[in-house]
């Protein structure tokens, strides 16, 4: 994957994830310069950002840090393999109680 395929796909899953956590009702989500923060009712923050040096998808999260790569195509979590939406589905429940889709 080149860079300019990398922006082109990370713009298409913060968008992909920003549609989602607006379309639930305890998370507001906010877009800005290739950075999306997830704000939970509670107050805290799940951030989700390219890193375009790398080629990955890094989240934030009260859990930890997490890197996503794209393998095996699909976008994977470095350590674990686990893909990227099912793992933040579950980052973002366990943090916020939400439960989220991403489909």
């Amino acid at each position: 994957m080149d860079e300019s395929e990398f922006h082109r796909a990370a713009d298409e899953i913060l968008a992909r994830i920003e549609r989602a956590a607006e379309g639930s009702e305890g998370l507001d989500a906010d877009l800005e310069a290739g950075i999306l923060t997830l704000e939970c009712p509670d107050g805290s923050r799940i951030v989700v950002n390219r890193q375009a040096p790398n080629r990955e998808i890094w989240v934030a999260a009260r859990s930890g840090g997490f890197h996503f790569a794209w393998r095996e195509g699909a976008w994977r979590d470095t350590r674990s393999g686990e893909e990227l939406f099912a793992s933040l589905a579950r980052i973002v429940r366990g943090q916020s109680g939400e439960a989220i889709s991403f489909g």
